[in-house]
């Protein structure tokens, strides 16, 4: 199982869709405060569905705290940011790893950053755009750590409703 983090998420909706990306995709979401909204808001059900009631996010008073009560992020982190000089396929991802995200207005902190540069990741983009919407950029990321695991144990194959494939 992989671990999403997003530290100090603005956008209900973004952290609602990258809650229902977790759910399918088997993997835990961390969520770490200050929150730009509250938990109970419609938006945030809405984009995750049915299945932020199954979701239960751990919730940390901030990036200290996420740390004190996960040890092992402190080794196993990835760091995904705009301003990294690596890509996410560089990354070699392995179950229980932590992939951390920063808010959609200013990203990580380059503090944060600089003392974690072997781990920094990056989607490549155009150079005179800014970046991508924050869900689709934890989709992205998420999914290549679970490629490179061979999917673990996600249903690999799906099945027609009214018709059988062979």
């Amino acid at each position: 199982m992989f671990n999403i983090v997003l530290l100090e998420p603005e956008i209900a909706l973004n952290t609602g869709n990258i809650g229902r990306t977790c759910s399918v995709a088997g993997a835990y979401l961390h969520l770490i405060r200050p929150l730009g909204f509250r938990l109970s808001e419609k938006e945030i059900k809405r984009a995750g569905l049915d299945y932020w009631e199954e979701l239960n996010p751990s919730v940390y008073d901030d990036y200290d705290d996420f740390l004190s009560k996960n040890p092992s992020a402190r080794d196993r982190c990835f760091f995904a940011s705009t301003k990294a000089q690596n890509t996410y396929a560089q990354a070699d991802f392995k179950p229980g790893d932590y992939i951390l995200f920063g808010k959609e207005s200013a990203g990580i902190p380059e503090e944060i950053l600089l003392s974690n540069k072997e781990k920094c990741i990056r989607i490549p983009m155009a150079a005179d755009k800014r970046s991508l919407n924050l869900s689709n950029s934890a989709a992205i990321i998420l999914y290549e750590a679970l490629r490179q695991n061979d999917f673990g144990n996600l249903d690999k194959s799906g099945q027609l409703h009214r018709l059988k494939w062979n």
